[in-house]
């Protein structure tokens, strides 16, 4: 499935320290009612949790990170799932040695310094996160 968008608000900020990169993210998408649109962001973590997906398995794996990391990249979307907009991100992270880490951002990534975009989209059709049965993930539908 494809759909047309067009640009909308660009949305800029900076969270507090001590909240939780991805519920503060989500809050702003709420906050701001965006239901479609381009998340990035930059900045420091005092500890993270980060998942991967076991394809065969069809379950995540988390990887809890009990140290400060640096937030080399952080990039998402924004669409709808159960008629409020969901924050689907994955970030990299590093640490003083210059080791990476990554994977899908998850709650329990508690916030140093973090400063975000949104990049807002409006579209006559909505992007409606569903399950997906071949991959057992929430997706944007495929037709």
């Amino acid at each position: 499935m494809k759909i047309t968008v067009t640009p909308g608000r660009k949305i800029m900020g900076r969270l507090a320290k001590g909240e939780d990169l991805l519920a503060a993210l989500s809050k702003v998408a709420l906050e701001e009612d965006i239901t479609l649109g381009e998340v990035r962001a930059i900045g420091a973590v005092s500890q993270a949790r980060v998942g991967y997906y076991h394809q065969t398995e069809r379950q995540y794996y988390w990887l809890d990170l009990k140290r400060p990391l640096e937030i080399t990249s952080l990039i998402g979307n924004i669409s709808l799932k159960d008629g409020e907009p969901m924050v689907h991100a994955h970030v990299t992270l590093s640490d003083g040695e210059g080791r990476a880490f990554g994977g899908h951002l998850a709650e329990g990534t508690l916030v140093f310094a973090c400063e975000f975009t949104i990049q807002e989209y409006q579209s006559a059709t909505p992007l409606v996160r569903q399950m997906d049965d071949p991959t057992g993930l929430f997706l944007w539908p495929s037709e």
